[in-house]
């Protein structure tokens, strides 16, 4: 059907006389849409124009026919994968569309016009089938309810409720099951009772093993470090396994609250003094191997760590209990989490009682190391002033699941006390089984359990807390070289900054989760991954091709003296291979925690020869005693302005984060180990090609993966060898 012919149909709101005409005066239309639909419209056209030509016949000159030409399939199929992204664009991206399809945007507009009206209709279509469908069932379930009336049976005997119909024997019969059929299930229930009162006592108690693991092979792929794999294919749990699960819940609620609050000789002195470890045997004498199977191969991971947060107990168990918020608030250890089903709803309103079935990967900030995938169930629960939010690992329930990863009883106690705090006792205890699963620099800090110990969730939790509050914003103005250069930010203007260095962050923490994928095929060498992601128009992403590479290596210096360096705008020009013949000159800085190196900075660079300044850098530092990240991104003058003068929103600053990860090796309190050295994680992300359609050349990818290379060796030159021997400390 030619576009000269068509009308767009639908209430669309968006279509006058004047549009109208304008379209039917438009040399060469196009077709409205491809396959069935579009020949039924030529059809019905077709007839159309025979029956106005037979009239033309009659009452004058038959009309010159027009015309007709098809879009080709390629503009189609370019139509419709844009309209699967966005069914409503707006008038310029209408205009960019039409340019790369060699169309004119009033075609475009009537094209998804019509296209919208057919996939209104064909939903409509579907609906009333469903309907239909529904009416049916309806009608069968009354009929089958009619029946059952006729055939109703005695509710104390479970007999036919005409007595003539059976011996006056067999009627007793029926009532004395019925009665010591009751009696059997108030002794279970009584029993039940008085067992759990005995799990909920604080005295060491022995039981047996409650769960068994099923037997048979797993069906599903190993799910160790595939990148969120295990929220697809899963089968869920049998409903006649739900009221199972229920109870392993509530006794794991029970350990929880017992291992939360007893000290010695349950828990002892952990690694480098760092939270507090299991003390196996105890734990062993006390529960007897605890919940659920155990496997063998497995390594277990056991610690505990008390905090003070400035946030109330309600809102930390928000956080924890719905999955985008708690990935958010532990953003850089939770790559991935979803909820599949609620099992306990949450009546209440406030996640007392909720009992919802979850997955998760973690990850420990490296390509070299491998994610960790867990399938649980999460158990929040109130008494009094406390709250407590337990998870325990039930994959051992499905049998097409097969994780490297198990969740022995572990969560956090949450007790509400004065101004606002909470504090936070927090309780990790896993198995995993990662032999041979990560490199050498990392193998001390994986196996003695630091990489997810209880220490680095506490701190994460306390560090986000304190940021979300947000009560102690403070502002240090800096004087450039020209003093028409310098910011004065409002409170408006602040905020702004903060809600960018915000997105650089989380920006930052999903491209390196993403770059634990699949790599580009014959590039990156060993320990360096080199991922290709395409934008076509996402918001905040410049479009085109991008390229992120990263890798991890070991340098002999303290994770504090490394974080001091990288985040000094001084140093930058000795590592930062794009700022030289720039000067590098801080603007203002932002500190969103009481440590005032955390903070967000706004940096400028200026060239060296003509003092020209084009380009600004958004900047995020922030520390803790587990971790420290320096994470910045490159941003047009002009989006600056923007954003400070004219209110322009964060999320719409186009920006490609880079930054480092830095971690401590965990030799810190090793004989000879001087304060132990530093495990670096670098990413670095570009845009290679601004044409997102276009191919993506192995030179581009090779260039990226040279630059990353060569920040490395300059940050490795920079801090002398003189800590470890390179036998144990050979970078990947």
């Amino acid at each position: 059907m030619s576009e000269s012919n068509m009308v767009p149909v639908g209430n669309n709101g968006d279509t006058d006389n004047k549009e109208n005409n304008v379209m039917n005066n438009t040399d060469g239309g196009a077709c409205v849409g491809a396959g069935s639909g579009a020949e039924e419209i030529d059809s019905a056209k077709t007839v159309s124009d025979n029956r106005e030509e037979a009239m033309g016949s009659s009452e004058g000159p038959p009309r010159k026919k027009k015309k007709r030409n098809r879009h080709s399939q390629y503009q189609i199929q370019e139509m419709e994968a844009f309209f699967r992204e966005c069914p409503h664009p707006d008038d310029k991206q209408r205009t960019v569309l039409g340019r790369q399809l060699g169309l004119k945007p009033i075609q475009i507009k009537f094209w998804f016009q019509n296209k919208r009206t057919q996939n209104k209709n064909h939903q409509e279509h579907c609906e009333n089938i469903g309907l239909r469908s529904l009416n049916k069932k309806l009608s069968s379930e009354n009929q089958r309810f009619r029946e059952a009336v006729f055939l109703a049976l005695c509710p104390k005997c479970g007999g036919q409720t005409a007595i003539g119909e059976m011996c006056s024997e067999e009627h007793q019969l029926r009532i004395q099951n019925a009665r010591l059929t009751d009696e059997i299930n108030e002794l279970t229930a009584l029993a039940e009772s008085f067992t759990r009162k005995m799990v909920m006592s604080p005295r060491p108690f022995h039981r047996p093993p409650t769960f068994e693991f099923r037997a048979g092979s797993s069906t599903g792929r190993e799910l160790y470090g595939n990148g969120g794999n295990l929220s697809r294919g899963i089968t869920g749990p049998a409903d006649a396994d739900k009221p199972m699960i229920k109870e392993l819940a509530i006794e794991s609620m029970e350990e929880l609250l017992l291992m939360a609050q007893v000290d010695e000789p349950l828990w002892i002195g952990g690694v480098n003094g760092t939270s507090l470890a299991l003390n196996w045997n105890e734990y062993e004498r006390t529960f007897r191997m605890g919940l659920g199977p155990r496997l063998s191969g497995f390594r277990i991971e056991a610690s505990r760590e008390t905090a003070l947060v400035p946030m109330n107990p309600t809102g930390v168990v928000e956080m924890l209990m719905q999955a985008n918020l708690w990935s958010t608030m532990f953003v850089g250890m939770v790559g991935r989490a979803v909820t599949h089903e609620k099992l306990l709803p949450d009546v209440t309103g406030n996640f007392n009682g909720a009992l919802q079935i979850m997955s998760a990967e973690y990850q420990d900030l490296s390509p070299l190391v491998p994610t960790r995938e867990s399938y649980f169930v999460r158990y929040c629960k109130q008494r009094d002033n406390l709250w407590a939010v337990v998870d325990v690992s039930i994959d051992h329930f499905v049998t097409n699941i097969h994780t490297k990863c198990r969740r022995r009883p572990s969560g956090c106690l949450i007790q509400e006390i004065p101004n606002g705090y909470s504090k936070v006792t927090w309780v990790e205890h896993v198995e995993v089984d990662d032999r041979e699963a990560y490199q050498n620099i990392f193998k001390h800090f994986v196996s003695t359990g630091q990489a997810f110990a209880a220490n680095r969730w506490v701190a994460t939790l306390e560090r986000r807390c304190e940021r979300i509050a947000g009560n102690n914003i403070m502002t240090t103005e800096f004087q450039s070289v020209d003093s028409a250069d310098r910011l004065a930010l409002t409170d408006h203007g602040k905020m702004s900054i903060l809600k960018l260095a915000e997105r650089v962050a989380r920006s930052f923490f999903i491209g390196l989760t993403n770059s634990m994928g699949t790599p580009i095929s014959g590039v990156g060498g060993k320990g360096i991954r080199v991922m290709k992601m395409k934008n076509l128009n996402g918001p905040g992403r410049p479009p085109g091709v991008v390229i992120s590479a990263s890798t991890s290596f070991w340098v002999p210096c303290p994770p504090t003296i490394v974080f001091d360096f990288l985040r000094n705008e001084n140093h930058r020009a000795n590592w930062d291979a794009l700022c030289n013949g720039w000067i590098v000159q801080k603007i203002s800085e932002i500190a969103n925690g009481r440590d005032s190196r955390n903070c967000a900075t706004l940096l400028k660079l200026q060239n060296k020869s003509t003092c020209q300044m084009n380009k600004m850098i958004i900047q995020e530092t922030f520390t803790d005693p587990t971790a420290s990240f320096v994470i910045y991104a490159p941003v047009d003058t002009a989006s600056i302005e923007g954003l400070l003068n004219l209110g322009t929103d964060p999320d719409y600053v186009a920006l490609l984060p880079s930054g480092f990860a830095i971690l401590p090796d965990g030799m810190g309190d090793q004989p000879g180990g001087n304060g132990g050295g530093s495990l670096l994680t670098v990413s670095l992300q570009m845009l290679v090609e601004e044409v997102s359609l276009a191919k993506l050349s192995i030179s581009s990818a090779r260039s990226v993966e040279n630059l990353i290379r060569a920040t490395v060796m300059r940050i490795k030159d920079l801090f002398p060898f003189n800590i470890a021997t390179p036998s144990t400390r050979n970078v990947s």
